[in-house]
């Protein structure tokens, strides 16, 4: 446990908002001591807790930047990697997982990255509560959870529901990307999505995209080549449809 305002809290949002299924299992598994130590230094002015009890704003953030937004970012090698290549843009990079957080903000120090914010908690209370309509330049879903047992695919994030919430904090024009090496969830990223007005498919053929050189190819993903899956991108552009947000969404990761 943090002292307030140091670290990330354990349950930032509280009770404060509705019980939903989730996509995703909070995790505070051990941390190195370098991890910790990055996160009481960095943590106040590098991260904040997705408490829903304000909204951001992004140009004071990022200092101008578009910014993209990163959901689930593991270790955070990739989003390291991503934003010391583009520091014109700002990454927001969600995730629960406290080594994780430590070791990006680490990253983030030692390649001198201004460009990086880490967000503790619900990714969908960050979008939904605090941020405000169309102001976000991107999105990127890299290898959710894919719940592969069937009574468990409501716990997906990419659902109607998500991508509808999505759509509606991304400027026309911004880039949705997902990669999953679970087929089956590939499939279904790809119907939800084909499906949704606020989205067209970047592929003319309608189907998934090759990997793009500016999609770092991770640790994780190595793991699952060498088990013989197969990596699916998936390459969405927010159209200027109107989106009506609905009703709020039931997964959240």
């Amino acid at each position: 446990m943090f002292p307030e305002g140091a670290g990330p809290a354990p349950d930032p949002a509280g009770a404060r908002f509705e019980r939903r299924i989730r996509s995703f299992q909070p995790r505070r598994s051990r941390i190195t001591a370098g991890q910790e130590a990055a996160l009481r230094r960095l943590w106040p002015a590098w991260g904040f807790d997705v408490d829903g009890q304000r909204v951001l704003d992004l140009d004071a953030l990022f200092d101008g930047r578009p910014v993209v937004l990163e959901i689930g970012f593991g270790m955070g090698e990739a989003t390291a990697e991503m934003a010391a290549e583009d520091p014109d843009t700002g990454v927001l990079a969600v995730d629960v997982h406290t080594p994780g957080q430590g070791n990006l903000l680490a990253l983030a120090e030692r390649g001198g990255l201004t460009n990086v914010r880490v967000a503790n908690g619900d990714a969908i209370i960050l979008l939904r509560e605090m941020l405000p309509p169309a102001a976000l330049a991107g999105l990127r879903v890299y290898f959710p959870d894919p719940w592969p047992k069937k009574r468990h695919h409501k716990r997906r994030l990419i659902q109607p529901d998500f991508v509808t919430l999505a759509a509606s904090r991304l400027t026309p024009g911004a880039l949705l990307h997902c990669a999953t090496d679970w087929e089956p969830y590939a499939e279904q990223m790809l119907d939800v999505l084909t499906a949704h007005p606020g989205f067209e498919n970047t592929q003319v053929d309608g189907g998934f995209a090759p990997r793009p050189g500016f999609r770092p190819r991770t640790r994780f993903e190595a793991q699952g080549i060498d088990k013989g899956h197969v990596v699916r991108d998936l390459l969405f552009r927010r159209t200027t449809s109107e989106v009506d947000e609905g009703e709020r969404p039931s997964a959240v990761t």
